[in-house]
């Protein structure tokens, strides 16, 4: 019963992290902002790690099945 929110969760999560980080990746390669009014490295930084956070929190989600 309980696997159904754990399901949605982790999928909204690894669908959120996996989006971020390609939009990410292609905006760094095109060397295109990813954040208006912030340093470069910083804002590739810090989205990166807000990608990498929701994936790892997604798989945590799909595995606690």
């Amino acid at each position: 019963m309980e696997s159904g929110p754990a399901i949605f969760a982790g999928m909204v999560f690894c669908l959120f992290g996996a989006g971020l980080l390609a939009w990410t990746a292609t905006r760094a390669r095109q060397r295109r902002p990813v954040a208006h009014g912030v340093s470069p490295v910083a804002s590739v930084a810090v989205a990166s790690l807000v990608a990498v956070i929701s994936l790892a929190l997604g798989t945590w989600c799909l595995t606690r099945l």
